[in-house]
């Protein structure tokens, strides 16, 4: 949204999605401010789980889930913006890359894989949250520890729902592609 108004003063909620994301920005605005928009979702995440793994409750992963699941849920219901946002994809991802990189990193490039083959970034976003809620469950079977379950169903579940209309559109054949321009 930031990125929206300084670049242009434009109000993105009120143009194609009406959601704050990256996608909406890359659709609304372009490459550039998309780019700006996507490091600045991502380092909401990151910041959020860097915060508490190293200085607030260093080897709680419990916490680390908590300020995960807020940064996704306050990006996507900004008090800012009359809880309005993004779907969160790259807010998790951040948060979710700093407490199991491989793993998110693994599910990031299998999301992109199939944006790339399709041209579908809410098939990629949701294949990739989902993958890497079930990685995260799986970390947490061989990590025994069920913050990781949690983390990945809550933040990958979040996700999904937040991607209702867009996975109907896709079952309708009417979603748009990567390079179509916002209405």
């Amino acid at each position: 949204m930031v990125v929206a108004r300084v670049y242009r003063n434009v109000d993105l909620t009120a143009h194609g999605s009406g959601r704050t994301g990256a996608t909406n920005v890359l659709r609304t605005l372009g490459s550039g401010a998309a780019a700006i928009a996507f490091a600045g979702d991502f380092l909401k995440g990151v910041v959020a789980v860097v915060a508490v793994k190293y200085v607030i409750a260093p080897d709680n992963t419990w916490v680390e889930m908590i300020a995960a699941i807020a940064a996704v849920v306050g990006h996507s219901y900004s008090v800012f913006i009359g809880f309005k946002g993004g779907r969160g994809v790259v807010t998790g991802f951040g948060a979710s890359l700093v407490a199991a990189p491989l793993l998110m990193l693994i599910a990031f490039g299998i999301g992109v894989m199939l944006v790339v083959v399709t041209r579908y970034v809410s098939l990629g976003s949701v294949v990739g949250a989902v993958l890497g809620g079930l990685l995260l469950c799986w970390f947490a079977y061989m990590q025994a520890d069920p913050a990781w379950a949690m983390w990945g169903v809550l933040v990958g579940g979040f996700i999904v729902v937040a991607h209702r209309d867009n996975i109907e559109r896709l079952l309708a054949g009417t979603e748009r592609k990567l390079g179509e321009r916002a209405l």
